[in-house]
């Protein structure tokens, strides 16, 4: 069969061009094979896409667009359309939901407010019957008896007489009601069936709480009383001052509402919560706003504006009396001159004669009260000093005649000249033989201290506390320059006054001694000091009488604090315990932010600095507990500058009252000795320390106690090592001894060898080895020690390179003690 048997060639119809391919083989053999020729598609493009194909010509592009592109293009188009077409219709379902959510709270509000309408009527309606009927009564008493025909038949009592209004035509819907719905009342009031419940509170509505018939009925016995029905009251809208935090039951006393009804509204809100609990700012507002209030948020700073400052009138001040302050060196008589001044034994009641609180007397001069304040005048109380020149309007500054100026005369001056005071100046002890008035004259000029008899402007008077001379002279001085500064106040506003000192009492709790500066104390009033506040409980005068109150310069005894205060912290009354617990708490919060501020290292270095410092500082720590304020703080300043750069003395507690069982505690955890300054410890913490084996040391002079302290700062002092030269020995020949190594033999020159000795081999003056001798022999004995002249044979611990010429110095070592200055 050939390859053109009349078959026609296989290919594409119309649409490839055949032709003959000859293929050649091994061996000489052909064959001839039909091939086709595909030809290349040409895309003509639609009618409707001319217009595109000639635009992408012009700007040099050409259109490559294919029906499937075209295809998905539309398929995309028509998604997007629907995809918009779901869109517009979920929204207009939501909108329309959201509509029909508003008129439906719409409709429930209106119907709650016209079933309250209903109820109002309702009542209002029983109001009216019941006034009616009791105007009826009154008439028929009134009037004269009826005939006795007139009455009913006694088997058929008038029941519609004992039914009341409700039986009577045209009476209201109450009866009716209660016989609908089984005789129980509706709409008159409700009574409550108990307190109110979570399931009542978040339901809400008739489930509220109603007011009970007894209210009703004394509601109606006030409108009777008033001459009719007032109506119902506006509600009054209110301001509400509202902090970061509050309250609940203070968010209700600030709005004047119920605090069930507000405890209601934030359970109806989602926060089960207590009166008692704490709520932040936001949800405050929620809450004030749906009860229809304003808010005005205050920052925490803005509790101290509570305190009044507004400033006094002219026409409301009044004359108050001065305020004095004695003021001197220990020792120099302040006291004593006091004391002889108010006939009272104040020293006597000091321990060791010297002043170490402040105190506060009164004096009455030719009918004139002068007040006195008698500050210490040691070097440790520093700062009571100064509180004392604080609250002072005049100065009187005790010189002792035998003295004169000392340091602490200088440190009083200074306290007198920075607070602006006027000075006088109190000669004392001018009875003493030794007493040279004209030197302490000589020597106030040195501190720019100018008297009267040096052609000065500050007042001078000699006095003489044992005998009593010159005290006239000093209360007329004092009256003198009171008069010339025409002292004022005006009693008849808040309160204030300042802490002079401070002490927490056994039977009576903390107790501040207050100098009223301005306005007037009384009994009841609430009070913020410092970070503590109180209700005053108790006013003691300086005589140990109880008072109703304390005008300007009055010294007291306030009880009543919830906490002892620090000394000259400054007293104000507030208006309500609310706003005096704020401001106590900011004060407080405020306080340890600082102190936390003050004691952080601010960068890592800092950190590592500080304790690479503390490692080679040694320190003894104490607790410390005293009688009043003032004095613990003297102590701690007395105790800080106790030390030096090797060791130093840290408080680490200090308190006022009595040394309780935890101070005890404390001190074992710390190895702490327990101090107590005027205080004692009680019978638990007697035991607790007994059997912890914590000492305790009670002190009543401060002398005492800084020496006690001092002395036991010094023992942590390391001993001072001192070097003693005893003598010096010549090396004249070496041997070597089996057992021993190299031996010296030697030649003392100087001084005494001693076996118990250091000693230091030199060669050309130079020291190559410094140790301990292992043997030192005469001839062939031990011996202790070798005198100048003699020979002897030594050898080193340790040591064996020693030649001929070496020279060994020979010495003792000496521990001294060391104490602080």
């Amino acid at each position: 069969m050939s390859d053109s048997d009349g078959k026609k060639p296989l290919g594409l119809s119309g649409g490839a061009r055949s032709g003959t391919v000859k293929q050649s083989f091994a061996r000489g053999r052909t064959n001839n094979v039909v091939v086709e020729t595909k030809r290349k598609r040409v895309n003509v493009p639609k009618p409707g896409a001319q217009s595109a194909a000639a635009v992408n010509a012009q700007g040099g592009k050409q259109a490559s667009t294919t029906n499937a592109e075209m295809d998905r293009r539309l398929k995309a188009l028509q998604a997007a359309k629907a995809r918009e077409a779901e869109d517009a219709e979920r929204r207009a379902r939501e909108e329309q939901e959201a509509k029909d959510a508003r008129d439906r709270r719409r409709a429930e509000i209106e119907e709650k407010e016209r079933a309250e309408k209903e109820r109002e009527e309702l009542l209002k309606q029983k109001a009216e019957e019941d006034e009616r009927r009791q105007r009826e009564a009154r008439e028929g008493r009134e009037k004269p008896a009826e005939p006795a025909a007139a009455a009913p038949p006694a088997d058929k009592p008038d029941r519609s007489r004992n039914l009341g209004p409700d039986a009577r035509p045209g009476g209201n819907d109450a009866r009716r009601k209660r016989d609908d719905d089984g005789g129980k009342p509706k709409g008159d009031g409700e009574r409550r069936g108990g307190k109110l419940t979570v399931n009542q509170a978040l339901r809400g509505g008739e489930g509220g709480r109603q007011r009970s018939l007894a209210s009703m009925r004394r509601k109606q016995e006030r409108q009777r009383r008033g001459g009719g029905d007032s109506g119902p009251q506006e509600k009054v809208t209110r301001t509400v001052q509202l902090p970061e935090t509050i309250v609940v039951s203070e968010l209700a006393n600030r709005m004047t509402e119920r605090v069930a009804a507000v405890v209601k509204a934030l359970m109806q809100n989602g926060m089960m919560v207590t009166q008692n609990q704490v709520i932040d700012a936001d949800t405050a507002e929620l809450i004030i706003e749906e009860f229809g209030h304003k808010v005005q948020r205050v920052s925490e700073a803005d509790v101290e504006q509570a305190i009044e400052v507004e400033e006094d009138r002219d026409e409301d001040l009044k004359d108050r009396a001065p305020v004095i302050t004695i003021m001197g060196h220990v020792d120099h008589g302040k006291t004593s001159l006091l004391d002889a001044i108010r006939n009272a034994k104040v020293v006597a009641g000091e321990a060791g004669g010297i002043t170490q609180h402040i105190g506060a007397y009164q004096v009455t001069q030719n009918d004139s009260v002068l007040t006195f304040l008698d500050t210490p005048g040691h070097a440790a109380f520093t700062s009571m000093r100064a509180r004392g020149a604080q609250v002072t309007d005049i100065v009187v500054l005790v010189v002792a005649a035998d003295d004169a100026v000392m340091p602490q005369t200088i440190e009083a001056i200074n306290h007198a000249k920075a607070a602006g005071v006027p000075m006088i100046v109190a000669i004392n002890k001018i009875d003493l033989p030794a007493a040279d008035a004209n030197r302490v004259r000589t020597e106030l000029l040195q501190h720019e201290v100018i008297v009267e008899e040096m052609s000065g402007d500050v007042q001078d008077v000699e006095v003489s506390a044992a005998t009593g001379k010159g005290l006239d002279q000093l209360l007329e001085a004092i009256a003198l320059q009171a008069e010339i500064l025409e002292l004022k106040a005006n009693p008849d506003r808040a309160a204030q006054g300042a802490v002079i000192e401070a002490q927490l009492d056994v039977g009576r709790g903390p107790v501040a001694t207050v100098l009223v500066q301005n306005g007037t104390l009384k009994r009841g009033d609430i009070f913020v000091v410092g970070e503590q506040w109180g209700k005053v409980r108790a006013l003691v005068d300086d005589r140990g009488e109880r008072v109703n109150e304390a005008g300007p310069s009055v010294p007291v005894e306030v009880l009543g604090l919830n906490g002892t205060p620090e000394a000259g912290d400054v007293l104000n009354v507030v208006k309500t315990e609310a706003e005096a617990r704020e401001i106590a708490e900011y004060r407080e919060q405020a306080a340890k932010d600082k102190r936390a501020a003050a004691g952080a290292a601010t960068t890592l270095d800092q950190l590592l600095a500080n304790a690479k410092a503390d490692e080679s500082v040694s320190e003894l720590p104490i607790l410390m507990k005293a009688d009043v304020q003032g004095s613990a703080e003297a102590i701690i300043q007395a105790m800080e500058k106790i030390g030096n750069d090797e060791v130093r003395v840290r408080v680490l507690h200090s308190g006022v009252g009595a040394i309780t069982e935890s101070d005890i505690t404390l001190a074992e955890a710390s190895g702490a000795p327990v101090i107590g300054f005027n205080v004692r410890a009680n019978a638990p913490a007697r035991a607790a320390a007994n059997q912890k084996g914590v000492e305790i040391r009670y002190y009543s002079v401060i002398y005492d106690l800084v020496d006690d302290v001092k002395a036991a700062a010094s023992g942590l002092l390391s001993a001072e090592v001192r070097e003693n030269f005893i003598g010096y020995a010549e090396i004249r020949e070496t041997f070597r001894v089996t057992g021993v190594g190299n031996v010296a033999g030697c030649l003392v020159t100087e001084g005494v060898a001693r076996r118990s000795a250091g000693v230091r081999l030199l060669r050309d003056n130079t020291v190559i080895h410094e140790g301990t001798l292992k043997t030192l022999k005469r001839f062939k004995d031990e011996v202790k020690e070798v005198q100048s002249g003699q020979e002897c044979g030594m050898a080193f611990e340790n040591y064996d390179d020693i030649r001929k010429g070496d020279v060994i110095e020979i010495f003792e070592r000496e521990e001294v003690e060391r104490s602080l200055t």
